[in-house]
């Protein structure tokens, strides 16, 4: 039995009594009411875009720099000069580099060569000085900076000067600009603000007003991102800019246009190699080349790490192949020396001593162009490689001369291809001609052909992603190989190849009365003889009128520059006709 004490007793009376009593509609509905406002408030507090009223400056430090759309680095001002910074530069045109034996920055354009010395009053276009009342190249805490009236002549850009915010602006020629303008609507002065994020919640950088004028640089989601007068951008609201027309920007930048002497014929190139190698050939002795426009003999190469070039040249060599009707691109290579062409190639000074000499063999010998063949470099002097051919190619065209390169196909295969820089490459020189030989190189394990049709016909298409095909010439063997598979005792085989021009190989069939079969892997004619008294198997994969036809119609396929030969030595007199290419029939690759 439970026993309350008198307080419980009235407590428990109490709530019974409240029990008995009814709650009023009215109030009740009221507390529904006010519980449903309260969660709807709260919600909205929570996901409601509230504007923030924070401001970040959206520019750091003095002179800011604004180009392709944002801050890049600050300038230097001196007086009344600008100076922008040296990695800024770099940033729009990767091709200028620092030369830290001259101290001196080195800009080439497609006809100029500039030498810019740290702190000096005179610089040099193409070695001509320029006089100066303040340094072109100075420094300041380390770092270099450029007069900026100084390049406005080697590049298509223009600057200003923004209100307010003594911004400098730099634009390029091309680059489109869409006007706009914030709308006249009557809207709080929050939304007319511009954000770091395109969101309302984001911190702002900057104010603007009904009928501003702005420019539209981008888009995100519903808003834009556009710039104000004073160089500062931001988000905005689309539904509060009104777009107006674009404008494309204009700057006037003329190249001084090369003066080359017009390749003969129909404009395509059939060049030869002339391989000398200590005396130049008798050219009485040299028959006819029907289709042939371009004689390049080998006479200069690289002779020491000053820059010293050795040189080969014959002036009656040149006279005969002028009275033939053929230019005369001559030869240049770095001896295949790798630790020579780092040592000559390093510094700026060595390469124009380079150029300086080839210019002067151009004029003593009445030179056409110059083929430049660069083989053997590490692969971390490839950028060298194309500094030397970026500063040599102003020059070159300046005296009127072609300049075209050797490459090889893109491949792994260390020092023989990975240095080049295939696609700078092509827009510096006329032409890039490829070596499309050596599949099966003299020294190589494996018996094969000198250059399958397959095979060049996979890497040439692999080399037009990188090449454009108007500029890029196909070499081709004028040489095979016959190779000897001799086995030994004790059952290995050893490998052996001999280079042979086509005269000898058919010479060599004929003593051995063999009829070539086609061999349809290669796409060439193949011959094999087994000599029982050497133990030996005798392999060719023939160069032969079949073969050069098919490698002149890959050219045409693929609508290239034209074909060039290694080496007018080897060949036979049915090779200049068979090479010759059809009507070309691809016009887009």
């Amino acid at each position: 039995m439970i026993v309350f004490s008198i307080e419980e007793e009235i407590l428990l009376a109490r709530l019974q009594l409240q029990k008995q009593k009814s709650i009023p509609p009215g109030v009740l509905i009221a507390g529904i009411l006010f519980g449903v406002l309260l969660v709807i408030s709260s919600i909205l507090f929570l996901l409601y875009p509230f504007a923030s009223k924070e401001k970040e400056p959206y520019f750091q430090g003095d002179h800011p720099i604004v180009f392709s759309g944002k801050q890049q680095g600050n300038a230097l001002v001196k007086g009344e000069t600008i100076y922008i910074p040296y990695t800024f530069l770099k940033k729009m045109d990767d091709s200028v580099i620092y030369d830290e034996k001259s101290q001196s920055m080195i800009i080439t354009t497609a006809d100029k060569v500039v030498q810019m010395p740290t702190e000096s009053l005179t610089y040099f276009v193409n070695q001509t000085p320029v006089e100066l009342q303040i340094p072109a190249l100075t420094q300041k805490d380390g770092e270099h900076f450029i007069a900026l009236e100084t390049i406005l002549s080697f590049y298509p850009i223009r600057y200003e000067i923004l209100p307010d915010t003594k911004a400098v602006l730099i634009e390029k020629d091309g680059q489109k600009l869409k006007q706009a303008k914030i709308t006249s609507e009557d809207v709080h002065e929050e939304k007319l603000r511009l954000r770091v994020k395109a969101d309302l919640r984001s911190p702002y950088t900057a104010q603007t007003v009904a009928n501003e004028s702005v420019v539209i640089e981008g888009e995100k989601a519903n808003f834009y991102f556009v710039r104000k007068a004073n160089g500062i951008a931001g988000y905005i609201d689309k539904e509060l800019i009104t777009p107006g027309k674009t404008e494309k920007i204009q700057v006037n930048h003329t190249v001084k246009e090369t003066n080359l002497r017009e390749i003969p014929g129909a404009g395509q190139v059939y060049l030869t190699w002339e391989a000398v190698y200590s005396k130049n050939p008798n050219t009485s002795a040299i028959p006819d080349m029907p289709g042939v426009n371009i004689v390049s003999p080998t006479w200069f190469k690289l002779g020491g790490t000053d820059g010293s070039v050795q040189n080969l040249a014959s002036i009656d060599y040149v006279k005969w192949a002028h009275s033939k009707g053929y230019l005369v691109w001559a030869l240049f290579s770095n001896d295949f020396d790798p630790d020579l062409t780092h040592e000559a190639f390093s510094d700026f000074e060595t390469r124009q001593n380079i150029i300086r000499q080839l210019l002067h063999f151009s004029q003593m010998y009445g030179l056409d162009g110059f083929n430049i063949d660069i083989e053997n470099v590490r692969n971390e002097d490839g950028p060298l490689v194309t500094q030397f051919v970026r500063e040599a190619t102003p020059y070159f065209h300046e005296a009127g001369l072609h300049v075209s390169m050797d490459i090889t196909f893109i491949s792994s295969s260390g020092n023989w291809s990975a240095f080049y820089e295939r696609d700078k490459l092509s827009q510096i020189v006329d032409y890039m001609v490829v070596m499309a030989y050596d599949e099966h190189w003299g020294s190589s394990p494996v018996a094969g052909s000198v250059a399958s049709l397959p095979w060049v016909e996979q890497n040439l298409q692999k080399l037009l992603e990188q090449v454009p095909n108007k500029k890029l010439v196909l070499g081709v063997p004028l040489y095979t190989r016959l190779w000897k598979e001799t086995t030994g005792p004790d059952g290995a085989v050893t490998v052996t190849s001999e280079s042979m021009s086509m005269e000898k190989v058919t010479a060599w069939l004929l003593e051995h009365q063999l009829t070539p079969t086609y061999d349809e892997q290669s796409g060439q004619n193949y011959a094999e003889f087994v000599s029982v008294e050497e133990n030996a198997t005798y392999k060719v994969w023939l160069e032969d009128e079949l073969s050069l036809k098919k490698r002149a119609e890959l050219a045409s396929k693929y609508d290239l520059a034209g074909i060039a030969s290694w080496s007018r030595y080897f060949a036979a007199p049915t090779a200049w006709t068979a090479m010759q290419m059809p009507n070309s029939q691809v016009n887009n690759q």
